[in-house]
């Protein structure tokens, strides 16, 4: 059975989606790290993930170990992200593999089709990730204000349960 990659081109992802957007404005590394656990919920056993960095500006982040089992890979010195994107979809192509590269850099995306190597827009993927949240967040629901179990029983059952709490406590 053939891996099926997922390749992300990080910064295009993170200022083409508005969930990551404004947290860039405040702070980078936690949008940074935002998306990269985003994409580890995303591929959880489905992909072998990377998300990929211009790493020039961000030499301290160079050596980030993985992160819930997705490489974070910073591009180094001379190189942007789209030209390691680029690599890894090319390597993928090469030896017959399924990948997806989430890019909206139209050189990026003529780049990388052919074979079983595919093209999704950051915004694409955003709204995709944004669906996983959603159907996560339907499987286990907050709760409600006033949910708490003495607001839901009656007096009597109430009642009887302190009886049994405060035998309990003797």
């Amino acid at each position: 059975m053939t891996t099926r990659e997922l390749i992300v081109d990080g910064y295009n992802v993170l200022h083409a989606v508005p969930r990551y957007r404004a947290l860039v404005q405040r702070d980078l590394a936690a949008a940074r790290d935002r998306l990269v656990n985003d994409v580890a919920s995303f591929a959880a056993g489905e992909w072998r993930a990377a998300v990929v960095f211009d790493g020039t500006s961000h030499v301290e982040d160079a050596a980030r170990p993985d992160v819930a089992g997705v490489r974070v890979l910073y591009s180094p010195e001379g190189v942007d992200a789209d030209t390691l994107v680029e690599e890894l979809a090319r390597a993928v192509r090469d030896r017959g593999g399924e990948a997806v590269v989430v890019t909206s850099d139209a050189i990026t995306q003529q780049t990388v089709f052919g074979g079983k190597v595919v093209r999704m827009s950051a915004r694409e993927f955003g709204a995709e990730l944004a669906g996983e949240a959603a159907d996560r967040d339907g499987h286990a629901p907050a709760a409600r204000p006033g949910s708490a179990l003495d607001g839901r029983i009656d007096a009597t059952t109430r009642s009887a349960l302190l009886r049994l709490r405060d035998r309990r406590g003797e």
